[in-house]
């Protein structure tokens, strides 16, 4: 079965739909167990997201919609780590149904939001995330799309009484595009 699988920038008409799948009537907040639990985020209500977070994410090149066959399935995201430097950049990925992951869908979101994202910032040699070791799944899209797990701080994210690893990995603009 073909998916097709694309990105998109957020407009207004589409907060109610991201909050629906992400924490409202529509969503199973299994995302919310892998996406830095030990932060301890609570599950927005509607009012709390579309002034707030939500309100952020439109017309925002740092951060779009993975659509799947016509439907909003997840988010990208990117920031840079290093402040108004602008030289490191960090991205994110966030599919909120548990019953699409596993299939590809984050990995091509991935890779395409990467190649956007060295296009639009043509100067930055690389790009990196950071997962924990409990994330099993974002480890293997890392993976997936090429890129070298760079670091791992050990046993620094405590969930459920147990400590985890934090986990960088990285691509260099060469790699990815060559």
């Amino acid at each position: 079965m073909t998916q097709e699988i694309w990105l998109k920038t957020i407009e207004t008409n589409d907060l109610k739909e991201i909050w629906e799948i992400s924490y409202g009537p529509k969503a199973d907040l299994e995302w919310m167990k892998f996406n830095g639990p030990y932060f301890k985020d609570p599950v927005e209500t509607w009012e709390s997201f579309s002034t707030g977070y939500g309100n952020t994410l439109i017309n925002n090149p740092m951060t779009k919609v993975i659509m799947k066959n016509q439907q909003i399935t997840g988010l990208v995201t990117a920031y840079w780590q290093d402040g108004s430097l602008k030289q490191w950049l960090e991205v994110g990925l966030l599919i909120y149904d548990a019953n699409t992951w596993n299939t590809g869908i984050g990995s091509i979101a991935l890779n395409k939001w990467l190649h956007e994202l060295f296009q639009l910032y043509d100067y930055l040699p690389h790009i990196g995330f950071t997962t924990w070791s409990g994330n099993i799944g974002m480890q293997k899209v890392g993976e997936k799309n090429g890129m070298t797990k760079e670091g791992v701080i050990r046993k620094v994210r405590y969930w459920n009484g147990q400590y985890y690893d934090s986990v960088k990995f990285g691509i260099l603009r060469t790699e990815l595009l060559n």
